[in-house]
């Protein structure tokens, strides 16, 4: 048992995701001596992996957005700059309840750019379009006040129904799984709101958050890239990185109680106290204010609702009637769309060219379930489908309406279902506010901060940008 004073060089991160992994490089490179505690068997968090057909594959995040170069910079200091690769040519879709349609080429969350490129005006039609075109007209206030709002009710104030129906809440369903009305737009689409006041209008922030700092026209196409290999071989690095540095990893560790001392913090774990003059909690947020709650009471009463729920069914089919990517990267499906339960479907092998030539004549789907409505209170959301059988037979079902190519249970060559309990950080309105009360709470008390998804948003590029600028602050 270690009950020793905190050495002045000491830190300790709570925390195995990629949060946790990035503070704990921070502050070795800081000069600081570094234990971190994993409660998992696992390292990442929500950027895992399994093998499936074997084929070793992303379990949760598979993509990281561009318009900053957060995730770049990063692979680029790990040696994996060489392994950045773009999705393969096609875009994704949108499934409506009268069939699926192209998702804009150039939008943010689903918002479009240009409410007249033709793939939007097919999925808004005429009036559809004509009343996304009056936000260039409105004045820049309108949506953008400081009061909080909702990505449902700034989109619905500048562009209309149609383009929140139609474009905007597949794509938050499918990236946040949940309604945009239950989401603050501060969190789920930083700055953007400023570009409207900045740029005049919604559709041309959105075109400016597309250029990016360089000011170069916007790209068509998502604005996402992957990693050769998957998402999870950046964890794989960091873990790499960190052991070579001689930081000290522990998975299987629950961190249980953490106390303010008059040289830093004890952490006890099982039997074991841990004393470090700096504490960077970068678990989920229900479990940072549990942890933290005792010790800093400004944050008492604070704590973050937990979020969706997520099922990741995998399939790895051989039918080649999907060697055409009928729905080019994959689908995203409306809320109000009848019959299908899934959020979302993935064709990876039709969304990564490494993917496709690792499966071979292989195709790798992902299908995913699990969605918050209303006000986020359990009873409100859809968690779909349960077992793993119950699951299965959905997603057979819901891929073949999808990709209109029937699939039977014959085409299956293995399939894997990956639960993430409430993982995705869950920014209802109002989550702005209190993430910075509580930051504002942990600075005060000296020595300490806390990341991740839940007080950064969502989005790798968020998460790594955010703990590098928290990490800054908090070092001398």
């Amino acid at each position: 048992m270690d009950s020793s004073p905190a050495e002045a060089s000491s830190a300790l991160v709570v925390g195995g995701g990629i949060s946790g992994l990035l503070s704990a490089r921070e502050l070795d490179a800081a000069g600081y001596r570094v234990t971190v505690l994993e409660e998992s068997d696992a390292w990442g968090g929500c950027v895992g992996s399994h093998t499936v057909a074997g084929i070793n594959l992303d379990s949760g995040a598979e993509s990281f957005a561009t318009r900053s170069d957060a995730v770049a910079s990063l692979a680029a200091e790990l040696g994996l700059d060489a392994n950045i690769v773009p999705p393969r040519p096609g875009g994704a879709w949108v499934q409506l309840p009268e069939g699926p349609r192209e998702l804009p080429k150039t939008g943010v969350l689903g918002i479009p750019a240009n409410p007249w490129d033709p793939e939007v005006r097919r999925s808004l039609g005429l009036f559809g379009a004509l009343r996304a075109s009056a936000d260039r007209f409105l004045p820049a206030s309108v949506g953008a006040g400081t009061d909080v709002t909702s990505v449902a009710a700034l989109v619905r104030a500048r562009m209309g129904k149609r383009v929140l129906e139609r474009l905007v809440a597949p794509v938050v369903g499918g990236v946040h799984s949940a309604d945009p009305g239950m989401l603050d737009v501060d969190m789920v689409a930083p700055g953007l709101r400023a570009g409207m006041r900045r740029e005049g209008s919604l559709a041309a922030a959105v075109s400016a958050q597309r250029r990016g700092k360089a000011g170069a026209p916007a790209k068509a196409g998502s604005a996402v890239a992957g990693l050769k290999g998957g998402m999870h071989t950046l964890i794989d690095a960091l873990v790499a990185d960190l052991a070579a540095r001689g930081v000290k990893l522990l998975t299987g560790t629950r961190a249980e109680s953490a106390d303010r001392t008059s040289g830093g913090w004890r952490v006890t774990a099982g039997q074991t106290t841990y004393s470090a003059a700096v504490l960077v909690v970068a678990t989920d947020g229900p479990a940072a204010v549990d942890l933290l709650a005792p010790t800093v009471p400004g944050i008492a009463g604070k704590k973050p609702g937990t979020g969706p729920d997520v099922k990741l069914v995998t399939l790895v089919i051989s039918n080649a009637a999907l060697d055409s990517r009928p729905r080019g990267t994959g689908v995203l499906v409306a809320p109000q769309t009848p019959g299908i339960g899934a959020k979302a479907l993935t064709h990876a092998t039709g969304k990564w060219e490494w993917l496709r030539e690792a499966a071979g004549d292989r195709h790798v789907v992902r299908l995913s379930y699990g969605r918050a409505d209303g006000d986020g209170a359990p009873e409100k959301r859809h968690n779909g489908p349960e077992t793993d059988a119950e699951l299965l037979a959905a997603a057979l079902h819901d891929a073949s309406a999808l990709l209109e190519v029937p699939i039977r249970r014959s085409d299956v060559v293995d399939w894997d279902v990956v639960r993430w309990r409430g993982a995705l950080p869950f920014a209802a309105v109002g989550h702005r506010a209190r993430v910075a009360s509580i930051r504002q709470a942990c600075s005060a008390t000296g020595a300490l901060a806390v990341v991740g998804g839940w007080v950064a948003g969502n989005g790798l590029a968020a998460v790594v940008s955010d703990t590098r600028t928290q990490l800054q602050n908090l070092l001398p």
